[in-house]
């Protein structure tokens, strides 16, 4: 299971559009040329130093073994660890939990 951060906004986009596209906080796949994730024990820093600012979030619980994209784990800068990044859009049915963060 891989997690990736969302507003909220962003993610009912995504059920319109049938698949999510967001890489990170205002920025898409098309521009990143990934989607940023996170493993169980990564994500809560992510929201700690990207996303403390913001209260309306879901956190998705993705099943990587659905995705179609390759997922490959990678060091992005000065990440103290290796982060999962989708190579592609993370289908709807890859979603197999929303979680609300208040």
């Amino acid at each position: 299971m891989i997690y990736h951060l969302t507003e909220r906004s962003r993610w009912e986009r995504s059920l319109a559009e049938g698949e999510h596209t967001g890489s990170t906080r205002g920025i898409e796949l098309a521009d990143e040329g990934f989607i940023h994730c996170s493993t169980a024990d990564q994500w809560r820093g992510v929201r700690q130093r990207f996303y403390a600012d913001l209260d309306d979030l879901v956190l998705l619980h993705i099943d990587e073994t659905v995705l179609t994209a390759p997922v490959v784990y990678e060091r992005v800068g000065d990440a103290p660890s290796e982060f999962p990044h989708v190579y592609g859009p993370i289908e709807l049915a890859a979603v197999v939990e929303v979680q609300a963060l208040d």
